[in-house]
């Protein structure tokens, strides 16, 4: 049986694996630095706000049911010089929808230059597609306001529902975007003069051995001993003397440097849906194995129970639910015994061996939390 039979056919290929093992093995990509790390300072700005979308067809929200939709309707008319508070409880639209607009705004931004931003439904609206997002002030965690939106929407899906209630949906139809949708109006005050003559720089992914490399990397472009990493994620930068003025030169030419990343070895498992992902540099110990399949089946069953019937007293059938429950465990010839798997052989060798012999994901799943629960992976095993 295949499910039963697949160590021994494992230890076939992981036999080959050991052979070729030691002779080559694949390095690490390189990276460019920007690609891995930021300047501190240089960084996106979150900005969000209110809107109303005009212009749906027939899909926005219920003015009655959501009312703070009918309440943003009634005060934009009011502000337009329509005074509708005194019918707000006769407003029927459909065609409007109460959205947040939501966009990043980066810190050396100009006044006056456009951002892209999304606007997601905050009611019942069906879909906002077709519609147009009315002036909407875009505000900063310090409350002011730094851009205003307003545009088409554009909505990479589509619905339709008949009468009868038949509906097709495609993609997500109450979240959209407006490219260059938001006008930068205030800035945030950041310049590249601030930083005076020292950059620091910020890795993604903190790892002592990527910020040593990086270190030595950038006093080699530089020809001068400037960068010092200050711990795992942060290295420091004195700008030589002749690149105090062009600062933007200096950190050109570090975020184009390329370094190699020092890689950990972690296996990402996520349960829900069967997902294993792993880096290269997973290993495994010696270890020993004894797999077997075990199928439970759980079913209900509805049973009568009838009353013994007499003369002289009543009763009623009942309805009664009984589970049945059925184990079996698969019989073969090597079922319990134990398959070694020697060290040094790659964790996803193992991984590729049990996929080539149909093992089902949470199978793997369960394999690999007990080899690391034996101790037998050199790797960080994350359950999500």
């Amino acid at each position: 049986m295949r499910s039963i039979q697949f160590f021994t056919a494992l230890l076939g290929m992981l036999a080959l694996v050991m052979a070729t093992f030691n002779t080559a093995q694949a390095a690490p990509p390189i990276a460019r630095v920007k690609d891995i790390a930021d300047f501190e300072g240089v960084r996106d700005n979150v900005l969000i706000g209110y809107g109303l979308i005009v212009g749906l067809n027939g899909t926005g929200d219920s003015v009655n049911s959501i009312p703070f939709t009918r309440q943003t309707l009634v005060n934009m008319l009011e502000r337009l010089g329509v005074n509708s508070r005194d019918v707000a409880d006769q407003l029927k639209t459909k065609n409007i929808a109460a959205v947040m607009v939501t966009s990043k705004m980066p810190s050396l931004a100009r006044q006056g230059s456009k951002i892209d931003i999304t606007v997601s439904s905050l009611g019942d609206s069906k879909s906002l597609e077709g519609g147009l997002l009315l002036a909407t002030p875009l505000v900063g965690a310090d409350g002011n306001t730094y851009a205003v939106a307003q545009g088409a929407v554009v909505v990479g899906g589509f619905s339709a529902e008949g009468k009868s209630g038949t509906k097709f949906e495609k993609n997500h139809t109450t979240v959209g975007r407006i490219a260059s949708g938001a006008v930068v109006e205030r800035e945030t005050g950041f310049e590249l003069s601030q930083l005076g003559d020292s950059l620091r720089l910020m890795l993604r992914e903190p790892d002592f051995t990527t910020a040593i490399r990086l270190q030595k990397e950038i006093d080699e472009a530089f020809g001068a001993d400037i960068a010092k990493a200050t711990d795992r994620g942060t290295i420091d930068i004195k700008i030589p003397a002749e690149l105090t003025d062009n600062i933007a030169m200096a950190m050109h030419k570090i975020e184009n440097l390329h370094v190699r990343p020092g890689s950990s070895a972690r296996i990402i498992i996520d349960e829900k849906t069967g997902t294993i992902v792993m880096g290269e540099d997973v290993r495994i110990s010696n270890v020993a194995i004894s797999h077997s399949n075990i199928t439970i089946q759980v079913s209900e069953a509805a049973i009568s129970s009838q009353p013994s019937f007499t003369f002289n007293e009543g009763g009623e059938t009942i309805k009664l639910d009984r589970s049945l429950i059925k184990v079996e465990e698969e019989q073969d010839a090597d079922k319990g015994r134990f398959r070694m798997l020697n060290a040094g052989a790659s964790l996803a060798d193992l991984v590729k061996g049990l996929n080539a012999l149909g093992v089902q994901p949470r199978d793997v799943i369960s394999i690999l939390q007990n080899i690391k629960a034996a101790g037998a992976i050199q790797a960080e095993l994350v359950v999500m």
